[in-house]
């Protein structure tokens, strides 16, 4: 196992600048995630730590050695790849123990190895079998069985669940997971999918046009999101967005919208700390922070726009402000589009963001 550190790590192909700094910290047998959409950058930075794509600028450390100028080869990692990359005529014994044999391992070390990960991932019944008699799920256990044979320092995961079909991919995250429970090894995982990030990661990276937009644990961005895209990308439904103006009145701050008509009260410990009234601001609200309630001092009122149930909830998205705006619900609510709905809102958990710049206030 070993920590992995980046300082100023930049990366441009000709004039165009895809990674911009990245600055990162992870401990060892930490599993960072590195989210975002599709050209954000995470692959290109999965590609550097790993030495397959060099950077502009900056250092990549695997525990106290810069690699900058290490061939893959010597880097000590393992990878998995989104297409599994297995030799269709090996069996899947020699496709997990290939990468010792061309080390020179010795026969019977080499096969106590593949055993021993094949055991791990329950696939010793799958050994005198050739991939294109596995199954995705069966490819995808074999390809990590190949990682875990080298014993490496790091361990890479590139999208390798993006293959899979839905079944699949809540089995072999939960896989992945205990894996790295039981082996204790550092992993980067590449991944666009957020509740992958949020399940698998110690740490997570949300990127954004080759920036890291936040770094932190997953509650931590769920809960207290850096800016508008971070709070937009993490959750399913996304965060509500509301436009508004915050404002002092004889009954206690409130959040004041639709061109001032309608109003939110604040408790004071709710308010965003040195934020002036009278300030425009966007309030965000998660979807399982709204309730049905016309008794509470804080609720948010409109007219119901669709209701969509899907069995264990109720999602129900209301105009509000002339914004739309998600709340997840109860199953079986006796709702109908064109009525008016009141929400009563956990100010508890709510965030303020800047309508300019995006960023948390």
């Amino acid at each position: 196992m070993s920590t992995l550190t980046l300082r100023g790590v930049r990366k441009s192909f000709g004039l165009l600048e895809v990674l911009h700094n990245v600055d990162l910290e992870l401990e060892d047998g930490g599993f960072l995630v590195l989210l975002g959409p599709s050209g954000c950058g995470k692959s290109t930075l999965l590609s550097i730590i790993a030495g397959l794509e060099p950077a502009s600028g900056g250092d990549v450390l695997i525990g106290e050695r810069v690699v900058n100028d290490v061939h893959p080869k010597d880097r000590n990692i393992a990878m998995v790849f989104q297409s599994y990359a297995l030799y269709p005529t090996m069996t899947v014994e020699r496709n997990m123990g290939f990468g010792l044999e061309m080390r020179g391992v010795p026969t019977a070390e080499r096969d106590g190895k593949v055993l021993d990960a094949a055991r791990l991932l329950q696939v010793e019944h799958l050994l005198a079998r050739k991939p294109g008699q596995l199954s995705g799920g069966q490819r995808q256990r074999v390809a990590m069985g190949r990682a875990i044979v080298r014993d490496p320092e790091l361990f890479l995961f590139d999208e390798p669940l993006s293959n899979l079909d839905a079944k699949l991919r809540v089995e072999m995250r939960t896989e992945i997971k205990r894996l790295h429970d039981r082996l204790g090894t550092t992993v980067v995982y590449v991944t666009h999918d957020q509740v992958e990030a949020m399940t698998l990661g110690t740490r997570v990276a949300v990127m954004r046009e080759g920036v890291i937009q936040q770094l932190a644990d997953p509650q931590t961005i769920y809960d207290r999101p850096a800016n508008m895209f971070v709070a937009g990308f993490i959750g399913s439904p996304a965060m509500n967005f509301i436009s508004g103006v915050l404002e002092a009145g004889p009954g206690g701050p409130a959040f004041v919208y639709e061109a001032g008509r309608l109003r939110l009260s604040l408790p004071e410990p709710a308010m965003p700390r040195g934020v002036a009234m009278g300030r425009p601001v966007i309030l965000g609200t998660r979807p399982e922070h709204l309730t049905l309630g016309s008794g509470s001092a804080a609720r948010l009122s409109g007219t119901i726009d669709v209701v969509e149930p899907t069995g264990p909830d109720t999602m129900v998205v209301a105009m509000i402000g002339g914004q739309p705006v998600t709340a997840r619900l109860p199953p079986r609510v006796a709702l109908r589009p064109g009525e008016p709905v009141e929400l009563a809102v956990d100010t508890s958990a709510l965030n303020f963001f800047d309508p300019e710049s995006g960023e948390r206030l």
